[in-house]
């Protein structure tokens, strides 16, 4: 009896881990008198998820870069001010041999044979800038713009913002008003005629389920300043120029990405794989996204209460006296964990679950908004807090949650039960992220969370 689906499997996130579903205390697993830490935790479940292994690297954020500049070029080599269309026909070499223009490698030069003409070449030039004092040539990172939408379903599902105002009151004692005004607010974002990005949040009534899409643009390069611009007075100039763009730091985790710029990696990363599939299943896959805070914390603690670093031990230190994350431990003395700043990822050893870095290496976004209260507020099924703040709230309003702790944290901010925050739109050098995916299916849920 019933009518059911065709449901498929789907397989592995490529380099993710998958969280089984549980329950633990949320929040700070004991007191802490120096730094002002209370001992006040919230029992809570989350479902399962998949979360990336390790931070996302310069290499994995990279891609994303690069994919941003090629469609940039791609653009302009349809525009007839770079060319027209003729660089996307069939191009023979000079033994009649088919060839294909290169199109992305902008480093390298283009052969005559392959060269339509001059304005083509332009076409692939003009996402470069060159330093007029030193003569480089580098990408633009003023160009690398990248644009999307996001359906709000959950502010077309309230009953507040339903079309049909019979569907808005389920009491039967209240007589619906059916020329009742609804107001909703959502994100837009435009190009000005002067090159610049315009991001508003506007309100005006609801016509139709078109009010509930949300279009952003935005600057998806990292700041390679946050290195001169987090510490005064410090000789760091060479992570400035190197460590986004030199191969020796391709593993290392990206930084300098802001909370806004990490969720468009998310809805870029999502439709990189709905492009790879077939079939209507390419419309039924979760998204990638930000974990919420208490996935992030969950999945720290490996799903235990008592743990309050991703580890067993309450020490920073296993059975040898070797660290086991990469932070500050003593005044000055970055180096004596064996890094300076940034480690590669998966340096030190994972947690249970498999998840590397949940501690140190780089303090990460979560989707959370930062309140005061924190769990006080929130559910205790899937605890979430959303503020998504409009331009003209007050940048107080603007805080999200960010976990883990990083190379220049003491040991107490790598805590898994300590949480602090950073604005939306800032960057830092000690700053990353790592992306999640809720779990479509039936998981064993990690009941045992108590010693």
């Amino acid at each position: 009896m019933g009518v059911r689906s065709p449901s498929w499997s789907e397989p592995n996130p490529h380099g993710m881990v998958l969280i089984k579903r549980g329950s633990f205390e949320m929040g700070p697993a004991e007191k802490d008198s120096l730094w002002g830490t209370h001992q006040d935790p919230k029992g809570v479940s989350v479902d399962a998820f998949w979360m990336d292994a390790t931070e996302i690297t310069n290499a994995q954020y990279r891609e994303f870069v690069y994919w941003t500049r090629d469609s940039i070029i791609r653009e302009r080599l349809y525009d007839p001010a770079f060319g027209g269309n003729d660089l996307f026909k069939i191009v023979e070499d000079k033994y009649g041999e088919p060839i294909e223009p290169p199109l992305l490698d902008w480093k390298r030069p283009i052969p005559t044979e392959r060269r339509a003409d001059e304005d083509e070449w332009a076409a692939i030039q003009s996402v470069n800038r060159t330093n007029p004092i030193t003569g480089e040539i580098r990408l633009d990172p003023k160009q690398m713009v990248y644009r999307y939408s996001t359906f709000d379903a959950v502010g077309y599902a309230l009953r507040r913002n339903r079309l049909d105002a019979a569907d808005r009151v389920r009491n039967t004692d209240i007589v619906v008003d059916p020329n009742e005004v609804v107001m909703i607010s959502k994100d837009t974002a435009y190009i000005n005629e002067d090159g610049l990005i315009i991001s508003e949040t506007i309100t005006r009534p609801l016509s139709s389920i078109w009010d509930f899409l949300n279009t952003y643009i935005v600057n998806i390069y990292p700041d390679e300043t946050v290195w001169v611009n987090d510490f005064n007075n410090a000789n760091n100039e060479t992570y400035m120029r190197l460590y986004f763009n030199h191969p020796g730091y391709d593993d290392y985790p990206v930084v300098g990405v802001s909370w806004e710029q990490a969720n468009a990696f998310c809805h870029w990363r999502t439709e990189k794989l709905r492009r790879s599939l077939d079939g209507n299943f390419k419309n039924s896959i979760e998204s990638y996204r930000l974990p919420t805070e208490a996935e992030f914390e969950y999945a720290a603690r490996s799903g235990k209460t008592e743990n309050i670093y991703p580890w067993k031990a309450h020490g920073v230190t296993g059975d040898k006296d070797c660290f086991l994350a990469n932070f500050k431990p003593g005044e000055g003395n970055y180096t004596i964990d064996g890094h300076l700043i940034t480690a590669k990822v998966s340096s030190y050893s994972p947690n249970e679950f498999g998840l590397y870095d949940m501690a140190g290496n780089v303090a990460e976004w979560t989707s959370t908004a930062f309140l005061e209260s924190g769990p006080e507020i929130m559910s205790d099924m899937n605890p979430e807090y959303r503020y998504n703040a409009a331009k003209e709230d007050p940048y107080s309003m603007k805080k999200k949650v960010v976990r883990g702790g990083s190379w220049k944290d003491p040991a107490h901010f790598i805590r898994s039960d300590v949480r602090t925050f950073e604005y939306q739109n800032e960057q830092r050098s000690y700053i990353g992220f790592r992306c999640v995916r809720t779990q479509v299916g039936f998981s064993k849920a990690k009941t045992k969370t108590k010693k």
